[in-house]
């Protein structure tokens, strides 16, 4: 008997062992006070569940502002296999996400400096990503299986690098969070190459930038090929969140109010405005008493109401105008002890207004604001979507989220994401089919009624499968580079072609080369003017000509008559004249020509070589800064 004791002991340590060995864990028994996932919250588990079992390709999850990130965190951690590290780059986040697993009674480390703790000992651990970078030999034992990044629009793009960098003192400084991220997963991947690597945002992008994932899972190329991202395997749209209850609808009101005028600020190289820029423009601004008047008298009956400044003393400024007692301001140089107070004083609801000037935008969570100031302006709509976000949370007896922009931002919280840099300011996204795979392409452009004259796409970004289930990129571009070797398209920006390697002509050096002929004329385009004419037998002709800044012009003529002078002209002319290229123009007739005009571009320069006593059109030259010219265009085309 004894022997038989001591044999099941062994079995059952060996079996032990074998557990731990495969990195299988035992769920713990739901209750009663168990977080219930959402259904939207159960499909993104799922989705990432069904992703890292066939890929070891990091991944991306969308999910709006308010819509319970940590929970699909929590359940991804409890169901992991091996060890599951979960960073964020602000102590909130770091709490909050905690709270949200231990929910599910179960306990998990905490290291974080934020939060005075230091543990790592536990299958999961919640940690800040300035924490650990400073510990990484704590965190490379090879034993973690999966990380997780909140907020992982801050992981760098493919151009940027975690590094460290110099000091005033001639010692090193490491890299801002961005940087620490890359340098986290480096690390990690050298422990353990088939790390899986899962990031969470409601905004997916970098601005000026941007996606920061190559593909999504609806069958589109967002991202460039070399995105650390390499798939999106769930979004759920803010719309539906909204629809379905699970937000408060955002309700923007067009204040009556004078408000500040920011249309020629330029953003930094950073992508955004500057502070000295901002305070340029809001310093002691008239508008501000009517503001805050206005943002008083629209609070009453409100319980919560977030104010965004644009500056320091501004925001100074702004507390002096409101109700003495009921409003606290909030910065980056606040101290942190008083900082948490003031949060605390405002989600229990004995301060109505909590002014606050580039903090609080991620990693704080008060339900109960339901009126959102904007009184700064953004060139990022992942900013915007973040400030108007801290009032979408659902919380009792709150019906909407009133929006009061006083800064004339241009974003559309329900718009379809672009991801590029937006080329002017009266663009908006448009749909373009493309002619090759049918794929519904979202592109920056302009339109008349529904149909688009103009948009900025450059390749179609379908998803496409063959036979075997291998997926590829659309080959179709709608704007294009030939390669003058082999006469294969590439990108307008490319400077070797994809194909046969061959370098492509540079824009720059063929201005040059022009500008060295004593027989060459190049014209920096200002105008393109269409016009009817006949020619010597009194035939109808489309005359064409180019306008330089000093006055000079070239000129070229078309013929229409025919179906074949039509194709002539449809592939000489309209082919790399067409402001929506991919979308169907076949005129049939000058006066059909003259008349949709609109839809045509000129393009930046035009070069022209003389034969005998006239002018010859040898080259036009379009979308010339895509291309890294240095050359200035016409100021018109700016």
């Amino acid at each position: 008997m004894r022997a038989c004791a001591v044999l099941c002991h062994f079995a059952c340590l060996s079996l032990r062992s074998f557990l731990s060995f495969i990195s299988i864990r035992l769920l713990p028994v739901m209750t009663s006070t168990t977080p219930t996932l959402r259904p939207y919250q159960k499909e993104a588990v799922t989705r990432v569940i069904s992703h890292f079992r066939h890929s070891d390709d990091p991944a991306v999850v969308v999910l709006p502002t308010g819509s319970g990130k940590s929970l699909v965190i929590a359940d991804l951690a409890r169901r992991a296999k091996g060890r599951v590290l979960v960073l964020a780059h602000v102590r909130e986040l770091v709490e909050q996400n905690h709270a949200k697993y231990e929910a599910y009674g179960v306990k998990a480390d905490i290291y974080s400096a934020g939060l005075n703790a230091r543990q790592s000992e536990r299958q999961v651990v919640f940690a800040s990503v300035q924490s650990v970078v400073k510990a990484l030999p704590r965190f490379t034992t090879g034993e973690f299986t999966l990380l997780v990044i909140d907020e992982c629009h801050r992981v760098p793009l493919p151009d940027e690098r975690a590094r460290t960098l110099p000091n005033a003192e001639g010692g090193v400084r490491r890299a801002r969070k961005d940087g620490m991220y890359a340098e986290v997963i480096n690390a990690l991947r050298q422990a353990n190459p088939r790390l899986k690597v899962l990031g969470l945002t409601a905004t997916p992008y970098r601005l000026g930038q941007g996606f920061l994932y190559h593909r999504h899972y609806h069958g589109r190329v967002c991202g460039a090929e070399g995105c650390f991202f390499r798939q999106c395997v769930f979004e759920q749209p803010l719309r539906l969140m909204v629809r379905q209850g699970y937000l408060s609808p955002p309700v923007r009101v067009d204040a009556a109010v004078e408000g500040y005028d920011f249309s020629r600020l330029v953003p930094s190289a950073q992508g955004d405005y500057t502070e000295k820029a901002l305070q340029g423009i809001v310093d002691h601004h008239r508008a501000t008493p009517e503001i805050i008047s206005e943002v008083v008298a629209r609070a009453q009956g409100r319980q919560g109401v977030m104010i965004f400044a644009a500056t320091i003393p501004h925001a100074e400024e702004i507390m002096a105008l409101l109700p003495e007692g009921e409003a606290a301001l909030v910065t980056g140089k606040t101290p942190l002890r008083e900082r948490t107070d003031i949060i605390e004083r405002f989600k229990q609801k004995s301060l109505r207004y909590l002014v606050n000037v580039a903090v609080l935008t991620t990693g704080f969570d008060a339900p109960h604001v339901d009126m959102i100031a904007i009184l700064r302006p953004t060139a990022s709509i992942g900013l915007y979507q973040q400030i108007v976000g801290r009032g979408l949370r659902l919380a009792p007896d709150k019906e909407d989220c009133v929006i009061l922009d006083y800064a004339g931002n241009p974003w559309d919280l329900y718009a379809p994401e672009v991801g590029e840099a937006k080329p002017a300011p009266d663009t908006e996204p448009v749909q373009v089919i493309c002619p090759q795979c049918e794929f519904a392409n979202i592109f920056w452009g302009r339109r008349d009624g529904e149909f688009v004259i103009e948009h900025f796409g450059r390749r179609c970004q379908g998803w496409c499968e063959d036979d075997s289930g291998e997926g590829h990129q659309c080959t179709f571009r709608f704007r294009f580079k030939s390669c003058p070797q082999c006469g294969e398209e590439n990108d307008i920006a490319a400077r070797q072609c994809h194909a046969c390697q061959a370098r492509l002509i540079d824009p720059d050096d063929q201005l040059k080369a022009a500008l060295k002929l004593r027989d060459a004329l190049v014209l920096r385009v200002s105008g393109m003017q269409l016009e009817a004419t006949v020619n010597g037998k009194g035939l109808p002709r489309l005359r064409v000509t180019y306008h330089d800044e000093d006055g000079a012009t070239l000129s070229e003529w078309f013929a229409l008559e025919t179906s074949a002078q039509r194709h002539v002209f449809q592939e000489v002319f309209l082919s790399r004249h067409m402001a929506a290229p991919g979308i169907p123009w076949s005129p049939a007739s000058l006066d059909e020509v003259l008349a949709d005009q609109h839809r045509l571009r000129a393009p930046d320069f035009v070069i022209g070589r003389k034969v005998g006593r006239h002018w010859q059109i040898r080259e036009k030259l379009f979308d010339y800064a895509l291309q890294g010219g240095r050359y200035r265009r016409a100021a018109s085309a700016q």
